[in-house]
């Protein structure tokens, strides 16, 4: 009986130990499938548009040249794209500041009619943005904000989504650290600044990829709203570059990496952040 016991207890992490190894398997082979056509589009980037069109395809560069990025900002005006972009990613970092002082005094201040406020900025997660696109810029029209910077970037500047993550992560600070800190005398803005946005690293980092992600992929608003191709984006760009040089490959391979690229260093360095900060969070 004794060894029918013990050969029951080896069988068991034998088969817990043949299951992560082939579902290891099947994640490392998901992922290399998933990662192939990134690999083959930035590695098409640095090719020539007579090596890139071969049959059968290449994956690595014979001649690795940077031309094609060189194209990018001197036939196209990917310089303009470029900075149009950032300047909206950089005023979508100042919205997320903002979300985060609404979702703090939501989750910490009590005040008559707060829950119905918060009810119906809740409301307007159910409305589709591009439902909202015409009155929105019917309203700019009428400032005078149409086929300008500000016109552009006004309507990203806060979010419901944004607000609504800040609030519940912000309404687990316990209140006694806050009750405390006022205690030493401090104000409402420093105990946001200098508490609450420290503890909240975790949700700052994942709304932080949301809103590059958004600024950075840009697209549809800034087509509506400019008229004029100097307040135009990078995607933007990379759609009259598919229409403009629909036959050079190699260009538009080095605009999709273009693209790509920075969103995915963005992430890796916020990942890092947001495991960090929940493993913290664990071992306390």
């Amino acid at each position: 009986m004794k060894s029918a016991a013990v050969n029951t207890r080896h069988k068991a992490p034998n088969k817990d130990r043949l299951f992560q190894w082939i579902a290891g398997i099947i994640l490392t082979l998901g992922g290399i499938i998933f990662v192939i056509p990134f690999v083959w589009m930035i590695f098409s980037s640095l090719k020539t548009e007579n090596e890139i069109i071969l049959i059968p395809p290449t994956l690595f560069p014979n001649e690795v040249t940077f031309e094609n990025f060189k194209n990018l900002f001197t036939n196209m005006n990917f310089s303009v794209y470029l900075k149009n972009t950032l300047i909206i990613v950089f005023f979508s970092f100042i919205g997320m500041f903002l979300n985060a002082m609404a979702g703090y005094g939501f989750a910490k201040f009590k005040f008559k009619g707060s829950n119905n406020l918060f009810i119906m900025v809740l409301a307007t997660m159910m409305i589709p943005g591009q439902v909202t696109m015409i009155p929105v810029y019917l309203i700019l029209n009428k400032m005078g904000l149409t086929n300008t910077m500000i016109g552009i970037v006004l309507p990203a500047l806060v979010g419901a989504f944004g607000i609504f993550l800040f609030r519940q992560f912000m309404s687990t600070i316990p209140n006694e650290l806050l009750e405390a800190t006022r205690i030493d005398g401090a104000g409402e803005f420093r105990i946001f600044n200098q508490v609450a946005l420290p503890i909240s690293k975790p949700i700052i980092a994942v709304q932080g990829i949301l809103t590059f992600i958004a600024g950075w992929n840009s697209f549809l608003w800034p087509l509506i709203i400019a008229s004029d191709e100097k307040y135009y984006t990078l995607s933007v760009g990379l759609s009259l570059l598919k229409g403009q040089y629909g036959g050079q490959n190699a260009l538009q391979m080095a605009g999709a990496a273009f693209m790509v690229i920075p969103v995915i260093v963005v992430f890796i360095v916020f990942q890092k952040s947001i495991i960090e900060n929940y493993s913290t969070s664990g071992i306390k």
